[in-house]
């Protein structure tokens, strides 16, 4: 007997990641692709399926929704899943503390996980940093550099606030407490008390994100470059799958990879 195949909405669906997650999970045999949504109504089938509006029905036969959006339609996603019971994988950037707190909410009565980043190779690069930030202590300061593609609209990327929140984590500090100044495409940019972030815009940069500690006599870097895209599109299905089996809770990369 075949295993029954999970049902997904993947919201965004024009959008980089909408496309690249239809991509990867069409090829993928756990997924079957059920429903798909945009911010407008288009009559044009993708993938043997016309975009809808986000909606109850559109969600009614689905096991999963993916949501690659924007703050906005990320809250609206989740008000609609919680009442219908639908797991939810956030791939979604830029939430403001307001925001963060209404998705704990919600995760209270439906199963989310939440990553500023997919790639496994990120969420143990973040794992690397809290073990970095814990055991250097405060003789070190730190920064953060990252880079993406000239169309991504947030600064620093929600990535790069993933890693400041494993030198935050390591310092058993708020991050929201400990954010330094943040820059966009400078060359060079300073270490701080608080940790300075630097965000470089250009080409078709898919992500580059590195950690740096000096203590003024040594610098340590932890670094990631991203070369493909379906790195992150794989990651969300892996969440996806992984999340079929979980009761309602927040949950992130780390909690399926299994990190203590």
């Amino acid at each position: 007997m075949k295993n029954k195949k999970i049902n997904l909405t993947i919201t965004g669906c024009l959008g980089r990641m909408g496309k690249q997650l239809i991509k990867s999970a069409s090829k993928d045999n756990r997924f079957k692709i059920n429903s798909l949504t945009e911010n407008k109504i288009h009559k044009k089938k993708i993938f043997g399926i016309v975009p809808k509006l986000n909606n109850a029905e559109t969600f009614r036969k689905s096991d999963v929704i993916i949501d690659f959006t924007i703050p906005k339609c990320t809250l609206e996603v989740l008000n609609i899943a919680s009442k219908q019971k639908r797991r939810v994988v956030i791939g979604t950037t830029g939430f403001t503390l307001k925001e963060e707190n209404i998705i704990k909410r919600i995760s209270k009565k439906i199963p989310i996980l939440k990553a500023g980043n997919m790639s496994l190779g990120i969420n143990l690069l973040m794992y690397l940093t809290e073990i970095a930030s814990k055991s250097l202590g405060n003789n070190f300061q730190s920064k953060i550099f990252e880079a993406h593609h000239k169309f991504k609209k947030d600064h620093p990327s929600g990535t790069a606030l993933m890693l400041g929140q494993g030198i935050a984590i390591g310092k058993n500090q708020n991050l929201y407490g400990i954010i330094g100044k943040k820059y966009l495409n400078k060359k060079k940019f300073p270490y701080g008390k608080k940790i300075n972030f630097n965000s470089i815009r250009k080409g078709r940069v898919i992500g580059e994100h590195e950690v740096l500690f000096s203590s003024g006599k040594e610098i340590i870097r932890l670094n990631h470059e991203a070369f493909d895209r379906a790195l992150y599109s794989e990651g969300a299905l892996a969440a996806a799958s992984w999340l079929m089996k979980k009761k309602p809770g927040l949950y992130s990369m780390r909690d399926l990879m299994n990190f203590k």
